[in-house]
């Protein structure tokens, strides 16, 4: 391999025109007083990829606030960001809702209700699922269980599903736990619309304007960031940061392109390269 500056290039670090980075894990820990805390070097890492003229974009499956709020929270822990850079699950499932003239029963965070606010919800013919958090009552999955067990041909679409994030406090379950139960008491499948799904990593590239072979996904989540990423033709780096654990480097599936420590060490090998 080329060596520059006594440092091995890396090759998978070659031909990138555009990152995708996931933001909780990645970017920095949500929870606490603040909303939460950025990891180390990733504020500088994310404005020293705007400066290369990589093309970015911010890939979440935030479904515990909208994008403007989400945004806010990120702008005020000193990210450059803006809504236009983030691709999120409520607005895909939006589209989706109204192309197939579904009416959600929503079981979602109270803050994210305001993305659904154009779309029909009277009478539902189908359940949005996002990461209530507090909302996961027993009522209120209860709730969503009578209304899909009472249709003919129940729809159960799941912003994600993730088994645990991690906060400022400690690790928390995630939508999937949650979208895996109603699964097994109704017998159906969930359409998933965040990652790993597959048309979710496609309309972050059709938004960059590149094919998978010029972009690299970052992220802490083996399954959903790396295993989604891969297939659809991307590389995927798994950060040691987040939810990372140990185990997650003898995954039986997955196989990273790369580890690195954080964003900011991948960044630096990736900008060596351009």
């Amino acid at each position: 391999p080329a060596r520059r500056g006594g440092c091995e290039m890396a090759a998978w670090a070659r031909a990138v025109r555009g990152l995708l980075l996931d933001v909780s894990g990645v970017l920095y820990d949500s929870g606490g007083e603040g909303g939460g805390v950025p990891i180390a070097g990733s504020v500088e890492a994310v404005r020293r990829i705007k400066a290369s003229g990589l093309k970015l974009r911010f890939c979440t499956n935030e479904t515990q606030a909208t994008r403007e709020q989400f945004v806010k929270k990120l702008q005020g822990l000193g990210f450059d960001i803006s809504v236009a850079e983030v691709t999120a699950p409520a607005p895909a499932a939006c589209r989706i809702l109204k192309e197939r003239n579904l009416r959600p029963h929503l079981l979602v965070h109270n803050d994210l209700v305001p993305e659904f606010a154009e779309i029909d919800k009277t009478n539902p013919n189908c359940v949005v699922i996002g990461d209530a958090a507090e909302n996961f009552s027993y009522a209120n999955l209860n709730e969503a269980f009578r209304l899909l067990i009472g249709m003919e041909k129940p729809v159960l679409i799941s912003l994600g599903r993730g088994r645990y994030y991690k906060e400022t406090d400690g690790l928390k379950l995630d939508v999937g736990a949650y979208m895996k139960a109603l699964e097994y008491a109704c017998d159906i499948q969930a359409e998933v619309v965040g990652k790993p799904a597959k048309t979710f990593f496609e309309s972050a590239l059709a938004e960059m304007g590149l094919p998978p072979q010029q972009a690299i996904m970052i992220g802490d989540d083996i399954v959903n960031d790396v295993g989604g990423a891969q297939r659809c033709g991307m590389r995927a780096l798994q950060v040691r940061t987040g939810k990372y654990r140990p185990c997650d480097e003898n995954h039986p599936q997955v196989k990273p392109d790369a580890y690195v420590n954080n964003l900011a060490e991948a960044v630096d090998i990736i900008l060596q390269q351009l």
